[in-house]
């Protein structure tokens, strides 16, 4: 337990300071650093949570990579969207959207404005409560994966009778993507390395290789045709084959794709450059996934973790691309 959370806890008031991760310039892992953050007391409608585990995203580096921006006076910059904790303290009317929130509560926090961080004050609006059977570094991977792959796949107009095709099924939004449409009924046919398709079968897809002839196998494992299909990777092979396989346009998403998505009339999707935020839909979509993964009908595959201190590392593991499942920091 930090420092912070044990003065909360014994009912002080406290100006302690907690690590959080930053970016002192704009670049890649190497400009990360650790500092100590003042963490005040929680106001009114606010919680503050002592974090157990925060998930790392491919967007957290593109914050401070420079591909939004490099204006040096919003540097330092604090970054993550999803984090898992205890709430250790409360302001008045402290509402989230399963109800009141209280000390002890173990929650889930997203959209969680600088995640990366051992202590947190939000919002209760952003708070949710955390399965019982989620360790916290399933929980803390839970829901920017899960929000994602639900937009996605409302994007596309899932039907329980479709044929979809998703590349990168065996990244962190494709393995929730996977699940949530073969909850709904549809065929999944999910590309891969073929050193991950043992994951995939378990998890009721179709594994497909990526790679020169892709398009030939997917006709191969789907005789009648693909209804859909999803670009969860950003590759020209994802996007050449989604159009060359689907007739509807409106029927194929990317969310890493931006420019040829745009250039291809395919639906854009997440904080990419005219995508869809889908901010309501990923909202809404918090409370479905708790159930989900409650109802044993949604797991979490948690790919490793790392210290909070080795955030770089954790950056490095996921900017390679080929992880399976979530990667997580532990405070």
């Amino acid at each position: 337990m930090s420092r912070r959370g044990i003065r909360s806890l014994g009912g002080l008031l406290s100006d302690d300071m907690s690590e959080a991760v930053i970016a002192r310039a704009y670049g890649g892992p190497e400009v990360l650093s650790v500092i100590d953050v003042a963490v005040p007391e929680p106001g009114p409608g606010e919680a503050r949570i002592e974090v157990r585990a925060v998930g790392v995203n491919p967007f957290d580096h593109k914050v401070y990579s420079g591909l939004f921006g490099t204006d040096p006076a919003n540097l330092p910059l604090r970054f993550g969207v999803e984090a898992a904790g205890v709430v250790t303290a409360v302001g008045a009317g402290a509402i989230g959207p399963a109800g009141p929130v209280e000390v002890g509560d173990e929650v889930i926090a997203y959209r969680a404005p600088g995640a990366y961080a051992a202590e947190l004050v939000l919002p209760a609006s952003l708070l949710v409560p955390k399965p019982a059977g989620l360790s916290w570094a399933q929980a803390g991977g839970l829901m920017a994966a899960g929000a994602t792959a639900v937009h996605v796949l409302e994007a596309i107009g899932l039907r329980g009778n479709d044929t979809v095709l998703l590349h990168g099924a065996a990244g962190g939004v494709g393995l929730m993507a996977v699940q949530l449409a073969v909850e709904q009924g549809a065929t999944v046919l999910g590309t891969a390395s073929p050193a991950k398709h043992d994951v995939l079968r378990d998890l009721g897809a179709v594994p497909i290789a990526y790679g020169p002839g892709l398009a030939d196998r997917v006709r191969a494992a789907a005789p009648e045709g693909v209804h859909a299909a999803a670009d969860l990777v950003g590759t020209d092979e994802a996007v050449d084959v989604s159009l060359e396989l689907v007739a509807d346009r409106k029927r194929i998403a990317t969310i890493a794709a931006f420019e040829r998505g745009a250039a291809a009339g395919l639906k854009l999707l997440g904080s990419g450059p005219g995508a869809d935020p889908g901010a309501a839909v990923r909202a809404a979509a918090r409370l479905r996934l708790t159930e989900a993964v409650e109802a044993g009908r949604l797991r979490v595959l948690v790919a490793g973790s790392h210290p909070l201190r080795e955030a770089a590392a954790a950056h490095r593991q996921i900017m390679t691309g080929h992880t399976t499942g979530k990667i997580v920091l532990i405070p």
